[in-house]
């Protein structure tokens, strides 16, 4: 993995600045973007040489004391705007649904917070599925709303709302998601197995994927064929277990 690929965007933490590092990547290269939960985390993926950032809503919630998909609105928006401010490199937000926003309205609040990209997921309030066209059309008004200064990440949540044959699901879906606007989509969870298949069906089309401890080498994910790998909350569950060992061991009279 080259985290540096594309590295030197100072200053440009723009949405083209974040399609550039999405183009043209090497197979066994995708862009590996860590998932930031505060400014602390952030300023330190900057500074092992990360190109851009994306942050994970399930992270933020937990760092801000809530649970995931409970975090209110005002928060979550004010806690990206705190990362976008200790950074220079760009950064794209999880923003789950989109909070029942509408698109002029959410264009505008990310356009304030200083992100430059969004994951917007399928998955309605319900907890199911929402209508693949309906989805589509709102985030075409997404599009709209934001021009080409916002990079749209469109979440695919066949594999983990369990839909029937969910890889012909996920193709369907973001070809849609394309369709509208979306620079990027994320089948989250797809399993490894299914990325030559996502990335023969959906051709140029950079696809994220999701790490996953004990999965395979980014290297190989990318050659499989993901564009892009982020990790939702993943590296605060890990900073979370190592501050545990590390209260225990302090508890037990351990020195630093």
């Amino acid at each position: 993995m080259s985290v540096g690929a594309g590295a030197g965007v100072t200053g440009g933490a723009t949405a083209e600045a974040l399609r550039a590092l999405h183009r043209d990547r090497a197979a066994g290269d995708p862009l590996v973007l860590p998932g930031p939960w505060d400014a602390v985390s952030a300023r330190a993926f900057e500074a092992a040489g990360f190109p851009a950032l994306a942050t994970p809503s399930a992270g933020i919630a937990a760092a801000l004391g809530y649970e995931d998909g409970s975090t209110p609105t005002a928060e979550m928006f004010a806690a990206v705007a705190r990362i976008v401010r200790a950074v220079s490199v760009p950064v794209t937000a999880d923003l789950e649904g989109g909070y029942g926003l509408p698109a002029a309205e959410l264009a505008e609040r990310v356009r304030e917070s200083g992100a430059v990209g969004v994951n917007l997921e399928d998955t309605g309030p319900d907890g199911g599925l929402k209508d693949p066209a309906a989805h589509a059309e709102w985030l075409a008004e997404v599009r709209a709303a934001a021009g080409p200064g916002l990079f749209v990440n469109a979440r695919v949540d066949v594999y983990i709302r369990r839909a029937p044959e969910p890889v012909h699901a996920a193709i369907e879906r973001a070809r849609r998601y394309a369709e509208a606007g979306a620079d990027c989509v994320y089948p989250i969870a797809a399993p490894p197995a299914d990325l030559p298949v996502l990335r023969a069906a959906l051709g140029d089309l950079p696809l994220n994927t999701l790490a996953r401890p004990g999965g395979p080498p980014f290297a190989d994910l990318g050659r499989l064929g993901a564009t892009r790998i982020t990790f939702a909350d993943g590296l605060l569950r890990q900073a979370r277990d190592d501050l545990s060992a590390r209260a225990t061991k302090l508890r037990d009279g351990g020195a630093l």
